[in-house]
């Protein structure tokens, strides 16, 4: 049975508050954190545990910025400049000082998820602007959104160290909004990792290649 079957034609919606709680949750658990890990690896991710941050900070940013022009962009990203600071390193227009140390680097990602989360709280529900998974609505980039900084807080949380389990009905709105075909009747949180390629999920083999779709319900 697939998640959009168990749950029905009309789930919760996806909301900047639910945004603003991954966000925040996140950054509490980075927090702990000592300085001197972070340049290993973000869990099965090439990147190191600060480029990570710096991806999941441009991430928040870019969803922001595709929604921010007052006419909206169906044919493209808006053209900020996504540049390496090393070969194999992500393409970001958001990176942080690195002076400033992980302090500062996750006041980055705070700053990226206020965007976005402001962005969402102040667009009407009739909007749409382009994304490669699918031309989407202020609730799909928000669930994007969640779903970019649970799962990169994962690839953290093994890189650092941590623990690192969100809340069930959280991952539940956004597997409905974005995988609505995902399993329904497993727990949410392993369900969303096995949807993004990070886990097996009993018996169903760890995803090669994956992808959510953005577009608008019905």
């Amino acid at each position: 049975m697939s998640r959009s079957a168990e749950i029905g034609p009309s789930p919760s919606p996806v909301t900047a508050d639910d945004l603003d709680l991954a966000v925040q949750l996140a950054v509490a658990v980075l927090r702990k954190a000592p300085p001197a890990v972070w340049g290993g690896k973000a869990g099965s991710l090439e990147w190191d545990c600060w480029e990570t941050v710096e991806h999941l900070s441009d991430d928040l940013f870019a969803y922001a910025a595709q929604l921010g022009p007052r006419t909206l962009p169906l044919d493209g990203e808006v053209p900020f400049v996504w540049e390496s600071r090393r070969p194999g390193g992500p393409a970001n227009a958001i990176h942080a000082d690195r002076k400033a140390g992980p302090t500062g680097l996750l006041q980055v990602l705070e700053a990226s998820g206020a965007l976005l989360v402001a962005m969402v709280r102040t667009k009407p529900p009739q909007v749409r602007a382009y994304h490669v998974f699918g031309i989407s609505d202020a609730e799909g980039f928000a669930a994007m959104g969640i779903v970019e900084t649970l799962v990169h807080t994962h690839d953290l949380a093994q890189g650092l160290g941590l623990a690192w389990n969100p809340p069930a009905d959280l991952c539940s709105r956004v597997l409905a909004r974005l995988f609505p075909n995902a399993p329904g009747s497993t727990d949410p949180w392993p369900t969303l990792l096995w949807a993004t390629g990070r886990a097996e999920l009993h018996g169903r083999p760890r995803l090669a290649t994956w992808r959510w779709d953005g577009t608008p319900r019905a």
